[in-house]
């Protein structure tokens, strides 16, 4: 599935993406890196992938240059991620920013501003409020889990 995010992350105005691997590791051989023309894409390994997902957030934070200000989040498991979506929560102007689909249930793509990035628990974001932005006239990103 992330083939299919990072072609939607290609029509966007992102400067460059890093993709976080824990649990599972990309395969050998992959050309993710070169998956956007003219968007550099790094891939990251998080070791401390099983305390949660803000270990894994926090690995690609650290794995960002000091002159990034803003970073969005978008799961590879959502393949039908709409660009518009990621620019719309990457203009908005609160530290935390989340997409919303139905304007009531916070979903993503999510956007957070550097200031943000130095308390983030171990289970991740979910019990903070963020500025919901409007994309109730866009695809959801989608959600696909899989168990083995």
């Amino acid at each position: 599935m992330l083939p299919a995010v990072l072609a939607a992350l290609r029509e966007t105005s992102l400067a460059s993406i890093v993709v976080v691997e824990g649990a599972h590791k990309l395969e050998p051989g992959t050309r993710y890196r070169d998956a956007v023309p003219g968007t550099p894409v790094r891939v990251v390994s998080c070791e401390t992938w099983a305390r949660g997902p803000g270990a894994s957030l926090r690995c690609g934070l650290a794995a960002l240059g000091s002159d990034v200000d803003r970073a969005l989040v978008v799961l590879a498991d959502g393949p039908e991620l709409d660009p518009q979506a990621v620019e719309r929560v990457l203009a908005a102007e609160a530290p935390y920013a989340a997409a919303t689909y139905d304007g009531a249930t916070r979903s993503h793509p999510v956007a957070l501003a550097r200031g943000a990035w130095g308390d983030i628990p171990d289970e991740g974001l979910r019990g903070r409020e963020p500025a919901l932005v409007d994309c109730s006239d866009l695809r959801p990103p989608g959600d696909v889990d899989f168990r083995r």
